[in-house]
Formats: structure tokens, C-alpha cells, sequence
């Protein structure tokens, strides 16, 4: 822990920029060693740019952590960092990085050398965590939505292929290929939407905690645990699509879209029916009041 807590912007911009060199370097000529070299550098860069952040939420002596807009601009650093890396596990053969890369290197510097290190003020920053914790979940809900949509016209259209039926029928339905693009692309916004969601959560709670104690949700309430479950599930798909090619495309991705639908149900029922104070909207109302002047 000692050694995680000196982690400073420079440890993850560096290798970032080794990660960018690599990339260019693609441009002229082929090496073997190259692809574990830049796989390695950028895991180490997205690992301590999330140690980072952590640590500055830690050490946050503000009305709430990572609510100035220096801290705002190297988590969107961090955001289109973890994009890069998904992308370019499953992508490959693709120079993704080299327009990607330069984006998150020109958000860390403008974070280092012009942004401003002032907090917001408490009231601002709840307002603001608030409405980015509300857009984000309410967003990934609906994309989660549409990837089960997606999934279940799939799973429709390929046994209709399967058992070699006319498609000129009443019942018309996309390609497989445009569904399957759909599914694969549903399961990485949700999880970045929901990342965020429960990120901004979290912050929105903590701050709480600070203002009042009573008034913050606790951490073993049910919508709390089982949204986590939701995004550690879909954080897992997301990672064995990208190490197994075979579950990238296909039926196996309409069946992953249709099960995190079904963890978002049972999200959705706990919120519902379970002794929640998430539900009952005793945080929310808190957090208005302290919100106002």
C-alpha cells in the first residue's frame, strides 16, 4: 500500500506515451515482442491510473473527491484509457492507439498544467454527481435494453436460417451481422455507463457520509450489492469476450445480453419489493436539502 500511494501522473503518462510509441512504431515495421510489450505497458498504465484516482478520492479533503475540474479531466483521461484497452484486445491488428492515445495524453497534460485544482463548491458538486449518477444508470439501463432486444431478434433470425425458412415473411428482422454488431457494442456501453453510474454513486455517497451520517444510503443496502453484482458480471463478459475470440460474435453474445438483462431485472425487483432505503428516496431527499443555500 505504501508504494501504490506514491503513485503520481507521471507513472501512468509514461507508460501511456511508451504505449503510443509502440503503436506508431507499427506504422514501418513487425515485431513479435511488440504486442506483449504494449499490452503490458498499457494494463500498467490503466492499473495505476485507477490507483491514482483513488488515491486522490482518499485523500480528498474537499466537500467531496475527484470534484474539481483537474480531477474531472483525468477521469475522463481514465475513461478513454479503459476504452483504448478494451479495443485494442479485441481489435488486435488495428492502430487504434494512435487516435486515441494523443486524446488521453491531451486530457492528462491539460489536467496537470491548466485546469484548476479549486473543489466545486458541496452543493454544486452533489448537484453534479447526482445527475451524472442518475444519466449514467439510467442510460446503461436502457442499453442493456436494447442489447437484449438485439439479442433476442439474433437468436430468432439464426434459428429461422437454421431450419432454412423464407425471411420474406410478415416477421422481417435485421442481419445477424448488423445484431451481432449490436450486441457486442451493447455489452461495452453498458459497462462503461454503468461503471460510471456506480462510480458517481459511490462519490455522491461518500459525500453524504461527510455532510450527515444518517442521511447516507450504507453500503449493505440491496440495490447497492446487487447493482455491483450487475456491473461485476457485466465487467466479466466484457473481459473474457476480449481473451476468447470464439465468444465475440454469435449466439454467444445474444445469450450473454440476455443474462445481463436478467441480472438488470432482478436490479430492478430488489428496488422494487426489497426493504431498500435506496427506494424509498431518503438519501435523495436528504441531498436536496443540503444542497440548498
Amino acid at each position: 500500500m505504501t508504494a501504490l500511494s506514491g503513485v503520481t501522473i507521471t507513472c501512468f503518462s509514461a507508460s501511456y506515451a511508451v504505449v503510443l510509441a509502440l503503436e506508431v512504431s507499427r506504422l514501418w515495421f513487425r515485431s513479435g515482442v511488440r504486442g506483449v510489450l504494449l499490452y503490458t505497458f498499457a494494463g500498467l498504465g490503466l492499473f495505476t491510473h485507477t490507483v491514482f484516482l483513488v488515491n486522490e478520492a482518499a485523500r480528498s479533503t474537499a466537500s467531496a473527491p475527484l470534484s474539481s475540474w483537474r480531477e474531472w479531466y483525468i477521469v475522463a483521461a481514465w475513461v478513454l484509457a479503459a476504452v483504448y484497452v478494451y479495443l485494442a484486445a479485441v481489435h488486435p491488428r488495428q492502430v487504434l492507439g494512435v487516435f486515441l492515445l494523443p486524446l488521453v495524453l491531451g486530457l492528462i497534460v491539460t489536467a496537470h498544467f491548466l485546469a484548476d485544482r479549486t473543489a466545486f463548491p458541496q452543493s454544486d458538486a452533489m448537484s453534479v454527481w447526482a445527475t451524472i449518477h442518475g444519466i449514467a444508470l439510467l442510460l446503461g439501463t436502457v442499453v442493456v435494453s436494447l442489447g437484449f432486444a438485439a439479442g433476442v431478434m439474433y437468436l430468432v433470425q439464426d434459428r429461422r436460417l437454421r431450419a432454412k425458412r423464407g425471411l420474406s415473411g410478415r416477421l422481417r428482422l435485421p442481419s445477424l451481422e448488423w445484431l451481432d454488431r449490436v450486441n457486442g457494442r451493447a455489452l461495452v456501453v453498458s459497462v462503461i455507463l454503468l461503471s460510471l453510474g456506480v462510480l458517481s454513486g459511490v462519490v455522491l455517497n461518500q459525500l453524504n457520509h461527510r455532510r450527515d451520517a444518517t442521511s447516507a444510503f450504507p453500503w449493505t443496502d440491496p440495490v447497492v450489492w446487487t447493482s455491483l453484482v450487475l456491473l461485476a458480471w457485466l465487467v466479466a463478459v466484457s473481459i473474457f469476450g476480449a481473451v476468447y475470440k470464439p465468444a465475440r460474435n454469435g449466439r454467444k453474445v445474444a445469450y450473454l445480453t440476455l443474462a445481463s438483462f436478467a441480472f438488470l431485472l432482478m436490479v430492478l425487483a430488489v428496488l422494487l419489493f426489497a426493504p431498500s432505503q435506496h427506494g424509498s428516496g431518503r438519501g435523495t431527499s436528504a441531498s436536496a436539502e443540503g444542497a440548498r443555500p
